[in-house]
């Protein structure tokens, strides 16, 4: 059974700022700006500024595509979590045998992991923009991506 109408709000706070057009959803706060599309979706969107508020639409959905709209909020909300405040991923290096080696280059734009299963080969992962990586000295292998 397809329901005919399916709705959601998203409230933003003061600081951010949400441009809505054609599904694509750009989200600006001090931490800098994130853009997204959803055009692979069937909803709608209505931005509107005096509230504060993006609505999102769904018309004559089955169950599986509800779930989209839900999808749909809970991704806007992580962009403007990411904008205000940002968010902190902490890694730890676990092996068993072959230790792992890790080091940051040029400048800790790159990150280096020698000794990956025994591997001989380096392997070399670059960093986006705006990430910056820290090694903690108090704990051992440990790396925090922020």
């Amino acid at each position: 059974m397809k329901t005919v109408l399916s709705t959601r709000y998203i409230e933003y706070p003061e600081g951010v700022t949400v441009e809505v057009s054609a599904r694509c959803v750009k989200v600006t706060g001090k931490r800098g700006t994130v853009e997204r599309q959803f055009k692979h979706l069937p909803v709608d969107m209505q931005h509107n500024p005096a509230e504060r508020k993006i609505r999102v639409d769904l018309w004559f959905a089955n169950r599986k595509q509800l779930a989209c709209i839900r999808t749909v909020c809970s991704h806007i909300e992580n962009m403007i979590t990411g904008v205000r405040i940002g968010y902190l991923y902490k890694m730890r290096f676990v092996y068993s045998h072959f230790p792992i080696n890790v080091n940051l280059t040029d400048g800790e734009r790159v990150v280096e992991i020698r000794n990956f299963m025994g591997e001989k080969r380096v392997r070399k992962i670059k960093l986006m923009d705006g990430v910056t990586a820290v090694r903690t000295a108090d704990v051992k292998d440990h790396l925090e991506l922020m």
